[in-house]
């Protein structure tokens, strides 16, 4: 079947349904063939990567949120979520870095008590 643009844009929104549905491995099957035509596509990789990460399968999300954060270096919410990410792997060494560099990125409350700037 050939991809069209409203191929994507459905799969895509269906995808974030799928989500909200909690049936992440769902969005996952939806999302796996847009970002095999569009790989530069950063919007469903972040998605693609939200859901690995509440599906449990950190390692694919770790990698996805890595991409999304090499093409968007300010992408505040990419690091929080690879932090969260890192953080649920026993990695909170790796995840406080992110975690600080979403803070200082987007100064939301949530961020900034995550980074936990006043234990150092």
């Amino acid at each position: 079947m050939s991809r069209t643009p409203q191929t994507n844009v459905i799969d895509f929104r269906a995808a974030e349904k799928l989500l909200e549905a909690k049936d992440p491995r769902g969005a996952v099957k939806l999302l796996d063939p847009l970002i095999t035509a569009h790989p530069e596509n950063t919007a469903a990789r972040l998605l693609r990567a939200r859901a690995f990460f509440h599906s449990a399968q950190l390692r694919s999300a770790e990698l996805e949120f890595q991409l999304v954060i090499e093409r968007e270096p300010d992408n505040a919410f990419a690091h929080f979520a690879l932090a969260r990410t890192l953080e649920r792997a026993g990695r909170t060494g790796e995840a406080r870095r992110h975690f600080r560099l979403a803070a200082a990125l987007d100064p939301r409350p949530d961020y900034v008590e995550a980074a936990r700037f006043e234990s150092f």
